[in-house]
């Protein structure tokens, strides 16, 4: 098996450093105005739940 390049090693470990940027950089919009009960980020958590409650009553109904 032979030895990777140098330039194949510094680009192995690329890829996270931008998913944390680009992950942090959406959170921080997001979560920026969380200040009130409009802000993006609590609708979107409130969607996620409503989902689920809806998810869970229609898995628990009798077949």
């Amino acid at each position: 098996m032979s030895q990777p390049s140098p330039r194949h090693t510094r680009q192995r470990g690329q890829s996270l450093i931008e998913y944390v940027i680009v992950c942090s950089a959406l959170a921080l919009v997001l979560g920026i105005g969380m200040v009130d009960d409009k802000s993006v980020l609590r609708e979107l958590i409130e969607a996620f739940q409503q989902g689920y409650r809806n998810f869970s009553y229609i898995i628990s109904l009798p077949t």
